[in-house]
């Protein structure tokens, strides 16, 4: 049986050149706040196509910064999400963009690229200078938001050179 392939990995260098923010005509962006979890776990179920606890990606890893997890809504809906996530120790922080969804309906708005560019404005607002994500093979489009972004690939493994060869033709 074939090993599960390593994640992807992709860096934004810096953050001090990232375009103005602007929320998609129709839409507002806004926070997590209290009783979130299951809006969030809906939107990933949605976005990922399996079920996926807030506990276990989010609030049970780091004391949860409401304001670094954004919602962008459609009226009172969350149709798409992203975090922005530390880890490390506070004289050497990394920052990631993390689990960006969009519900399947509201894809190809705009709305995965705006709740990320949101997502990196808070890194850099609270005091990151660059990011990093993880990804899949099969997820095109939201390698496409990141390279537009201005996130590169970092190969990690033997195996990334060629993977990144074959995303890249095929996007």
């Amino acid at each position: 049986m074939d090993q599960a392939l390593s994640k992807l990995v992709m860096k934004k260098e810096m953050l001090s050149d990232l375009p103005v923010f602007h929320c998609p005509a129709g839409y507002l962006i806004r926070h997590f706040e209290p009783d979130d979890e299951r809006n969030w776990e809906e939107l990933i179920r949605h976005s990922f196509t399996r079920e996926v606890k807030f506990a276990h990606k989010i609030s049970d890893h780091v004391p949860l910064y409401s304001d670094r997890l954004l919602f962008i809504c459609r009226g009172d809906q969350p149709v798409a999400t992203a975090t922005a996530w530390e880890s490390g120790s506070e004289d050497n922080k990394n920052w990631y963009l993390h689990m960006v969804g969009v519900l399947p309906e509201y894809s190809g708005k705009g709305l995965g690229y705006a709740v990320s560019l949101a997502v990196l404005h808070k890194i850099r607002d609270s005091g990151g200078t660059a990011a990093c994500l993880e990804t899949d093979d099969f997820r095109l489009p939201a390698i496409r938001i990141y390279l537009k972004l201005g996130f590169q690939p970092v190969y990690l493994d033997e195996s990334h050179p060629g993977r990144w060869e074959r995303i890249l033709q095929r996007l």
